[in-house]
């Protein structure tokens, strides 16, 4: 239930690959596409094996002459949905997301990324590096990979090969937090990025990634912050140092910073990466890191590093038009933002001086008031005098929340601290906003997530500057 969402899109392709090996099959509903939404999303869940049927509570004869083993839903599925209510009515078994994954977690030797920040990519470099390395691994995230993407791939799950060595096969998982479903994993390898304020408060996020690093049955890989010094004990530790001989034991120095690129030395290995900021190098250090736990020696990791395609709206160029490039990003919590809107203010600083011209699409009403002061502050300091932010109404996907707090609220609020930030009623104005302000040298970056429409908002603002 609830298939055409990031997390359990992959998981149903994972699921089908492994069900057609045993001849079994994989079912999903979701109510967007019963609205004939996201009609990409479920031809890429077709073309994995994955029958889709209407959730309307009908799924037990949509494959006749079988049995239904059990009902997977996400926690942002309803108990009264169609699907969960038949499930419970025919004494049909209903699993959590996590419980499935849980368990191919333990079926494989498994990559888990956890962390508030970064866990996308960083999964995503982990399974490049593996996956160039001959061991074929599995995947499970929720950014699709650019490389699988061009492949036809949905790009967020791709099902694992025999491991060479004859054990049991590699996989790489995003381990999310959000839910509380991180402390169900035992992974080979737990990787814990950062801890910063996302879904939750740091204090309780900080003892899931107790837990979590409790349960990994091999290596523990953490940043080297203070505010993670109580998982290091026995840990591999990553981060940058100006000193290595002093700091983590896989440590970034002699950076170097590109419009479109980071490069960096480790352990006496040069490494580059096709994507800009500090973030980045942050991210590549950790892949790396996780890899060395695996066993890949670090120079076997530098051409997979080097060529690596990127997770789909994480600073992605949209392209450019009238001498303004548009880039389309993930960013929605207050580091996330911070890291898009330094990176952006890095590639303007690259090319010349032109001005940042930002926009940042709230996501949830409950995530937006738990987060405001952090938000406004992330954003109001990544701004300059001349820049220009704009904020459309908050992405809401549905179900029952409280409308006490609006985008508006955010406006004001960065406007208290100096920064010039509008609120748009009518996300449909932007293109036209944006047009008629930009000039050349400047930099468009759409900001947000959860909401699939904003890369084709990014996409209506490069048109609508082409076109002027």
């Amino acid at each position: 239930m609830g298939v055409g969402g990031s997390g359990m899109s992959a998981l149903a392709q994972f699921h089908a690959a492994a069900a057609q090996r045993g001849g079994g099959l994989a079912t999903g509903s979701d109510r967007a596409f019963d609205c004939a939404e996201r009609d990409a999303i479920r031809g890429c869940l077709e073309a994995a094996g994955v029958r889709i049927v209407p959730q309307d509570g009908g799924f037990p004869s949509a494959c006749p002459g079988r049995s239904c083993d059990g009902v997977v839903a996400s926690t942002a599925v309803e108990s009264d949905v169609p699907d969960h209510r038949t499930a419970l009515d025919c004494g049909i078994p209903v699993w959590h997301r996590s419980e499935l994954l849980a368990a191919y977690v333990r079926e494989h030797r498994t990559v888990a990324v956890s962390g508030t920040s970064g866990k996308s990519t960083v999964t995503a470099m982990v399974w490049s590096i593996l996956d160039a390395c001959g061991l074929q691994p599995g995947l499970l995230t929720g950014g699709p990979l650019v490389a699988l993407q061009e492949k036809d791939m949905l790009g967020n799950a791709h099902p694992a090969g025999p491991a060479p060595d004859g054990m049991a096969p590699w996989l790489v998982i995003e381990a999310d937090e959000s839910d509380g479903s991180l402390v169900r994993y035992e992974p080979h390898v737990g990787v814990i990025l950062n801890l910063g304020m996302d879904h939750k408060p740091p204090t309780e996020v900080l003892e899931m990634f107790t837990i979590f690093a409790a349960r990994t049955r091999g290596r523990v890989v953490v940043a080297a912050t203070d505010n993670l010094r109580s998982l290091r004990d026995g840990a591999i530790t990553f981060g940058i140092s100006e000193s290595p001989a002093e700091g983590p034991d896989f440590a970034a120095e002699n950076l170097v910073h590109l419009a479109g690129s980071v490069a960096f030395t480790l352990q006496g290995v040069r490494f580059s990466v096709p994507q800009p900021g500090l973030h980045t190098v942050l991210n590549a250090v950790a892949a790396i890191a996780a890899c060395a736990g695996v066993g890949v020696p670090l120079g076997d990791m530098v051409s997979p590093l080097a060529n690596f395609r990127g997770v789909t709206r994480r600073f992605q160029s949209l392209g450019s038009a009238q001498g303004v490039e548009v880039i389309d990003d993930f960013a929605h919590n207050p580091d996330k933002l911070a890291a898009a809107l330094a990176t952006a203010r890095g590639r303007l600083e690259g090319v010349g001086s032109g001005r940042l011209l930002a926009v940042f699409q709230p996501h949830g009403f409950g995530p937006t008031r738990f987060l405001r002061d952090p938000l406004t502050a992330a954003l109001a300091d990544g701004l300059r005098p001349d820049d220009i932010l704009w904020l459309p109404e908050i992405y809401f996907a549905g179900g029952t929340v409280v409308r006490d707090i609006s985008a508006a609220d955010l406006a004001s609020d960065i406007r208290t601290q100096g920064a010039r930030a509008h609120f748009v009623p009518r996300r449909q104005d932007l293109p036209a906003l944006i047009a008629a302000e930009a000039r050349p040298g400047d930099l468009v970056l759409i900001m947000g997530a959860r909401d699939p429409s904003l890369t084709e908002l990014g996409k209506a603002v490069l048109l609508a500057i082409g076109s002027k």
